[in-house]
């Protein structure tokens, strides 16, 4: 079973999506894979999510350090170029992270399905 997910025009434009919704996080706050599913109207497709950032590796425009599994995890941070580099990023932010987890997620979360309108 292979875990890549073939890109399609279907998914691509689910990218493009994740990509938009993920530029749109504030500095110095975060999102979950999840609340981005759930924004774009997919909510059971958080891996997709995920497979989107890994994707998003080459474009600069896409902050995918700031997402983060439901619990503040920083579950995604093997898919940087070294394994700390999401934390560097957060913390560059003024984002506390202890033991690969962000410190006061709870007031650091930013949901889009509360704070952003998207037009399909």
């Amino acid at each position: 079973m292979s875990l890549i997910t073939p890109i399609s025009k279907e998914n691509k434009d689910f990218f493009e999506k994740v990509y938009f919704v993920v530029s749109k996080i504030p500095w110095g706050r975060v999102s979950t894979y999840g609340a981005i599913a759930q924004f774009l109207g997919t909510k059971k497709s958080a891996r997709m999510v995920g497979w989107a950032l890994n994707a998003s590796h080459i474009r600069i425009d896409v902050p995918a350090h700031r997402v983060v599994n439901r619990i503040g995890l920083l579950s995604g941070k093997n898919h940087f170029s070294s394994n700390n580099e999401m934390e560097i990023k957060l913390k560059e932010e003024g984002i506390d992270v202890k033991n690969d987890k962000v410190v006061d997620f709870d007031n650091l979360f930013w949901n889009p399905n509360i704070e952003l309108t998207f037009e399909t």
